[in-house]
């Protein structure tokens, strides 16, 4: 069963931050790379955020680089974001997914978690 249980969202000042967890169903943590995905409001197409492969390469979107950090615990079936220098443009609910470079494997959600960078 795939299985996406997002946590650790909030509210934030600007500069502040934050760090994500994702708790994975094992069959899919284990055989996967992994992504964190977010989701501006008003409903549109969530946008790739960061990605970490089985063996630890990792990927990001050039609005992110050098301020979150992708992670993943193989003991737990968990994926973290280490999120840094918080934005308001960083404002959305944050998902993650298996990912099959840069866009999401499977079309089932976890309920995400909100990440809200405001002063």
């Amino acid at each position: 069963q795939v299985q996406f249980v997002e946590s650790g969202g909030g509210l934030v000042q600007p500069g502040g931050s934050l760090r994500l967890s994702c708790a994975v169903s094992e069959i899919i943590f284990r055989i996967s790379d992994m992504g964190w995905y977010r989701q501006y409001p008003a409903g549109k197409q969530r946008e790739f955020v960061a990605s970490i492969s089985k063996d630890g390469p990792t990927n990001y979107v050039d609005s992110v680089k050098g301020r979150f950090t992708i992670s993943r615990d193989n003991a737990e079936n968990t994926v973290y974001l280490q999120m840094n220098s918080l934005k308001p443009e960083d404002t959305a609910v944050y998902y993650c997914n298996a990912d099959a470079g840069r866009v999401p494997l499977f079309a089932s959600w976890g309920q995400g978690t909100q990440v809200t960078v405001s002063s």
